[in-house]
């Protein structure tokens, strides 16, 4: 086992013991809100975790032309919460998660303004076996580094429009070049997500008990899948 693999086996346990202890299958009731899920799908390199990100197509159909995200969508009738994330990538970049290993679940996200209550189901992938292939849905597939995405310099009051409106939100800007800022819903995924990894580190320096998240959050009018 080269060494990469050893740490990835390793780090998606320490993961998984510390996600949301619920089944993968569980779908909550939604309160007559939209459901979706996404996919926020991991790979262990040597040093680093890397997180797999999808730009969405431009099209003028679409408010979220053009926005970074997690691969995923709305649920189908019937559909439970991590079939329909894996469904979704599968149809949108060509990847089989049933190839890598589920971890568990973030905390749903609730807006507290938007009709919508997104689910976060978290994968572990082995680099070497993701070949993605692309829909008409999405522009573009990529990694980014964890530590990237940690480095306080990247992170901003961005200015963003939406909807015919434009307001200054928390985001990332990504090492990619040309690539718009992310923020909105998949931010704070990935920021739960983050705080999440910080607790694990803590964890094994202190040995303090362990955390695990709310089921669900509510976000303010200014969050966005």
């Amino acid at each position: 086992m080269t060494s990469a693999k050893a740490k990835q086996n390793k780090t998606f346990r320490q993961i998984s013991q510390r996600l949301v202890t619920r089944d993968e299958a569980l779908t909550a009731e939604a309160g007559g809100r939209t459901r979706a899920s996404v996919a926020l799908i991991l790979c262990q390199s040597v040093n680093d975790l890397e997180i797999l990100f999808i730009q969405r197509a431009k099209d003028d159909l679409d408010p979220w032309s053009g926005h970074i995200a997690f691969p995923g969508g709305k649920l189908e009738d019937g559909e439970q919460v991590c079939q329909a994330a894996r469904r979704e990538t599968l149809e949108e970049i060509g990847l089989d998660l049933d190839e890598g290993c589920y971890l568990g679940r973030l905390s749903d996200i609730v807006g507290a303004n938007l009709p919508v209550h997104v689910s976060c189901c978290v994968f572990g992938m082995d680099r070497e076996a993701c070949e993605p292939t692309l829909s008409d849905e999405v522009s573009d597939v990529f990694w980014t580094s964890l530590s990237d995405l940690r480095d306080s310099a990247r992170h901003l009051l961005a200015d963003v429009a939406f909807d015919d409106r434009k307001m200054a939100v928390p985001a990332i800007r990504l090492p990619q070049d040309g690539k718009p800022v992310l923020w909105g819903i998949t931010y704070r995924l990935l920021m739960q997500f983050i705080e999440l990894l910080n607790h694990i580190e803590s964890e094994a320096a202190t040995a303090v008990e362990g955390f695990a998240f709310p089921e669900s959050i509510d976000l303010n009018e200014g969050d966005r899948l």
